[in-house]
């Protein structure tokens, strides 16, 4: 299997300038390496009619291109479903019932790493489980034999992050996220993941869960996000923020990926920007992005 890289999103809605810089970002990593370039439509949580096709339609408007069939998790539950047997199978998973209040309202075990959880389902008697079972479908969370895990990244290098007894399927059947990119990314021959910078916290548990189930581990690259002028997370509240509420404010999907690019101090066309492409030149700090000024330069174009 040919190696690869990916821009995985959530069909919710339009990718706004954050999501296009990532995926621009996904993309020169993977065509600077020679690996393939795929995408993989996360719509376990949520999906919102039509917004997939937007969104493709909006990635190869800023010149991006991939490789094969687009692949949809909603269509890959059986190989979740494989891993979790796989790992029950080991004695690596447990029932768990408690709510988010509960886990929210429960002393911490001792020594453990703030924000963990606590373990108040992991060794519960046979007759409790059976008691709460009836009462509250189960969760079914690792059997974690470490509280954190080591990772190294392209742009942070070494980061040490907590790994609890996370949730591998939530109690209303939807796999979770942390056992579903991992299946995921080791069937499609993902070994290059660049993703924003948020999701780096989550890596050590996706990286030691890896290891559980026997896969290799990829390289990772978390960049700087998109910050609104009050350094906050790009949102669409923000204003014209995705190619649409651009496009009525006259700015093109060319124009875009000339801001982007230029946003990572790279040529402003993709070929040039392809060939120049380093990830050690790559500025460290968010894009912290007005709006306006997307519409304030396309005005001076026209007025030249």
């Amino acid at each position: 299997m040919m190696p690869a890289g990916r821009f995985a999103p959530s069909p919710s809605g339009e990718l706004h300038l954050g999501n296009l810089r990532t995926a621009l970002l996904a993309w020169l990593f993977a065509r600077s390496t020679g690996r393939q370039f795929l995408i993989r439509v996360e719509d376990l949580d949520r999906a919102r009619a039509g917004a997939e096709a937007v969104q493709l339609h909006d990635l190869a408007a800023i010149g991006l291109d991939w490789d094969g069939p687009i692949v949809r998790q909603s269509e890959r539950t059986e190989r979740y479903e494989d891993a979790l047997g796989a790992l029950a199978d080991a004695g690596l998973t447990y029932e768990c019932y408690c709510t988010r209040r509960e886990i929210l309202e429960a002393p911490s075990a001792p020594h453990a790493p703030q924000g963990a959880y606590p373990g108040t389902c992991r060794d519960l008697p046979e007759a409790e489980r059976a008691r709460r079972r009836a009462v509250r479908p189960a969760a079914i969370r690792l059997r974690a034999g470490v509280t954190e895990w080591t990772v190294t990244d392209v742009l942070h290098g070494r980061y040490t992050g907590l790994v609890d007894d996370f949730v591998l399927r939530r109690n209303d059947g939807v796999v979770a996220y942390n056992l579903a990119v991992v299946v995921d990314d080791a069937a499609q021959g993902v070994d290059q993941i660049v993703r924003g910078d948020d999701l780096l916290p989550s890596t050590p548990r996706q990286v030691y869960l890896s290891g559980l189930l026997g896969y290799g581990v990829p390289e990772y690259a978390h960049v700087p996000l998109v910050l609104n002028r009050a350094r906050k997370r790009l949102a669409k509240r923000d204003g014209a923020v995705t190619l649409a509420a651009l496009a009525a404010e006259g700015v093109s999907a060319q124009q875009v990926t000339a801001s982007l690019l230029a946003s990572l101090r790279l040529p402003q066309v993709l070929p040039a920007a392809l060939a120049a492409f380093s990830p050690a030149a790559l500025p460290r700090d968010p894009w912290v992005l007005d709006p306006a000024e997307l519409t304030a330069q396309q005005e001076g174009t026209l007025r030249s």
